[in-house]
Parts: C-alpha cells; sequence; structure tokens
C-alpha cells in the first residue's frame, strides 16, 4: 500500500537534544515512504548530528541559519510553502516553550509559526524538565492552539541514566504519528473493535493447544483503523507486537477470556461498537480436563479428550438477528488450506452460518505469518479477489467495507 506520505513534502526540524541521532533513522524512514524531506537544522543540533548525514540520506540542501545569504527570498516562507507536514523531532522544552509563546527568532521557530500544514512534535528531555509546571503549561497552551500536535514523550531511561516520562518516542512511532496526520480520516468517530492472535487453550501449567497465527493481519487492521480516525479496541491473543498508536488494547488468552472481552467491548445489547473485525484465530477445541501438574512422559499414548469452544462471531451474528439490528456492521475470516472456488464456497457458507456482512477469505499458505497475503472479499451476492498484496493493503479494504456500509445503514435510518 503506497503510504500516505508518498509524494508528500515534509521539513523535518531537528533541535539540540542528544536524541538527535533517532532523527536520522526517522529521515530515512520518511525518504523510503517516498517522502521528499527538507531538513532543518539548529545550532545546537548539529552539535550531536552532522549537516552531511542529512543531506546524504534525504538528497537535499540542509538548512541552518534563516540569514543564508546564498537563499534570495525568505527561507522559512519558502520552506513552509512547499512543506505539507512539519515534523520537529526532538523537540527540547526550550523549542515547546518557544513555539507556545509565538517565537520566531530561529529558522526552525520561525517555520513553525509560518506553517501551512500540520506540525508534528516529538518532545524529548530529563523527566524532572517534563514535569515542570512550566513544560506542562507550554504543553497545554499548545493543545489549545491547535497548532502542533504532540507524540511522545514516553517512560523509559534518558541520557542521564534516570528513568522516567520524557524519552522520545521511537523513530517508528514518530514515522506512524505522521502518516496518521496526512491520512484522510473518513472513521472519524466509527468505534471499531478488532480481535487479533490466536488462543492457547490450557493443556497443564506448561503446555497448551493453539494454532500459528501471528495477529498481524489484526493489528493492521488496528493500525490503519485509528490512522482514519476510529475509536479502536484491539482484543489481542498471546502475540509478542507493539500496540499500535491510538488503540486501546485488552489482551486474552484464552478462547472463553476472548469471549469476556468481547462482551464487555460490544455491550448486551451491542450498542457499544459499530463494526466488529474478528481476525482472531480462535481454537475451535480446548482440552476438557487441564491437568493442574505438568503431565510426565510416560512412554505410552497420550489421549486428549477436547470439547468444543464457542463460536464467538456466530453467537454474536446471531444475537444482532434476535435484536433485529443491523449493527455492528460483522466482517469475519476463513482462512482454509483450500483454494480458488472451494475457498470461496466456504466462505459463503460461513458467512450465511454466523449472520455475518463480509468474510475475508485466505489461502493458508498464503496468509501465515507474512506481511502479504491473499484475500477475496465476500459478500452474500459478490465476491472480489483482491489478489496477493499486503495485509496493510488489505486492512484499508476491509475498513472501506465498514465505511461504506455504515454510511448506507445511516442513510436508510434517515430516510
Amino acid at each position: 500500500m503506497t503510504s500516505p506520505l508518498s509524494r508528500r513534502t515534509v521539513a523535518l526540524a531537528v533541535t539540540g537534544s542528544i536524541a538527535a541521532y533517532k532523527s536520522v533513522i526517522l529521515a530515512r524512514l520518511l525518504v523510503q515512504a517516498g517522502a521528499t524531506v527538507l531538513p532543518v537544522l539548529t545550532r545546537s543540533a548539529t552539535r550531536f548530528v552532522g549537516a552531511v548525514t542529512f543531506a546524504g540520506i534525504t538528497g537535499q540542501t540542509v538548512h541552518e541559519d534563516m540569514w543564508d545569504a546564498s537563499f534570495p527570498g525568505e527561507l522559512h516562507v519558502e520552506l513552509a510553502g512547499k512543506a505539507d507536514l512539519v515534523i520537529v523531532s526532538p523537540a527540547t522544552a526550550d523549542v515547546l516553550a518557544r513555539f507556545a509563546a509565538g517565537r520566531a527568532d530561529d529558522l526552525v521557530t520561525a517555520l513553525v509559526l509560518c506553517a501551512k500544514g500540520p506540525v508534528l512534535a516529538a518532545p524529548a528531555m530529563h523527566p524532572r524538565m517534563w514535569d515542570h509546571p512550566a513544560t506542562q503549561a507550554n504543553v497545554a497552551e499548545l493543545a489549545r492552539q491547535g497548532r502542533v500536535s504532540l507524540v511522545g514523550p514516553v517512560n523509559g531511561k534518558v541520557a542521564s541514566g534516570d528513568v522516567g516520562v520524557g524519552r522520545m518516542a521511537e523513530p517508528a512511532e514518530i514515522f506512524a504519528a505522521a502518516e496518521a496526520l496526512l491520512t484522510t480520516r473518513d472513521l472519524d468517530g466509527v468505534r471499531i473493535v478488532v480481535t487479533a492472535g490466536p488462543t492457547q487453550e490450557a493443556l497443564d501449567p506448561v503446555r497448551y493447544v493453539g494454532n500459528r497465527s501471528s495477529g498481524t493481519m489484526g493489528f493492521k487492521v488496528a493500525e490503519r483503523a485509528a490512522m482514519r480516525g476510529a475509536h479502536v479496541t484491539l482484543i489481542a491473543g498471546p502475540v509478542a507486537k507493539e500496540t499500535p498508536p491510538g488503540v486501546h488494547r485488552v489482551d486474552v488468552t484464552h478462547a472463553r477470556a476472548m469471549q469476556t472481552a468481547l462482551a464487555e467491548a460490544l455491550g448486551p445489547e451491542l450498542t457499544g461498537a459499530d463494526a466488529l473485525v474478528m481476525v482472531a484465530a480462535v481454537a475451535d477445541y480446548r482440552p476438557k480436563d487441564p491437568s493442574v501438574s505438568k503431565l510426565k512422559r510416560s512412554g505410552e499414548p497420550l489421549t486428549l479428550e477436547l470439547v468444543p469452544n464457542a463460536d464467538l462471531l456466530a453467537e454474536i451474528g446471531t444475537l444482532r438477528v434476535q435484536k433485529g439490528t443491523a449493527s455492528p456492521v460483522l466482517v469475519g475470516f476463513a482462512l482454509e488450506t483450500d483454494t480458488g472456488d472451494t475457498l470461496v464456497s466456504h466462505a459463503r457458507h460461513k458467512l450465511a452460518k454466523k449472520n455475518v456482512d463480509l468474510i475475508v477469505a485466505n489461502p493458508a499458505d498464503e496468509a501465515l505469518g507474512g506481511e502479504d497475503s491473499r484475500a477475496f472479499l465476500v459478500t452474500a451476492s459478490t465476491t472480489r479477489d483482491l489478489g496477493p498484496r499486503t495485509k496493510m493493503a488489505i486492512a484499508d479494504e476491509i475498513l472501506d467495507f465498514i465505511r461504506d456500509r455504515i454510511a448506507v445503514r445511516g442513510s436508510d435510518l434517515s430516510s
């Protein structure tokens, strides 16, 4: 999928902090996404990183001085006119104070004051500086003005070795926040619940029955939904993945815990969400009587009695029918070893059986583990073969379906 930053121009302003080295990585991420990056360094920043580094990565002239005699016009106006987005990374306590006061006494502050598009700042400072009432007042003032968005700071170890809130967000998180600022927010206010990953059904205290789901697809749906403005609750099985920015995460281990989390998120009347995207590979069965102690190897065959878990999506689909409501929009997944028409046939049967609006059908050999997949979007009357593409791109197709379905239902209610 093309990044929202592709073919956009980003002014990357770097100020004087030890965290400035991370902005080199950020510049690389922006360039790889297809953005034109215009580097702007304060004099203090050059004590930590060199202009040649940014010039080499971005292929652009590095600007350090508002009074550059080689530039014929007003440099801050020229840069602000070109930039679709200004990123200040790192943003020191001093520069935040100057932004809040509307100062324009160097190239970075003048650029931010003149910016035509959004401004994203990534604060970086000692935790005591971040906690100081003056800094907090400046942050509150920036929020009131609504011109500068912040990403971070986060809790962690800073240069002094102290630990607390003040550490700059990682480059990938800043990059994701930048993408979000330039993404069309066509899901603003929509409440979406997403399930992701496997479940683990205990056999004994150290073993379980599970599956090979990595959780990647569900996390991509949650990430893109949040970027497009949705309020997202992500119910995640046991996977080692970072929570996408702006997403509320609920961790569960087994199917019954996921059932409880879904009930809490949707509510007894199903009014807690506008859409449910059930990506999680919930175990169909669980051991009937898990052992309270580790099962010992005996050399003899071991027979397990498995009992069925509840079909979580079917339960919600049935409840929706009983209540005579079309909300929430229900999206399920069908991961099958079959392909082609047989795969689509399985998906359409699952669609009717579970009373859902859309089934995303995937051939298992192309879906498990990687960043790419093949998907068919199956409704009661249509089938779309999306072909091989990234899971992020598939996530956007699913969210487009949800957006359009909500819009149709809204117009039906108003007519």
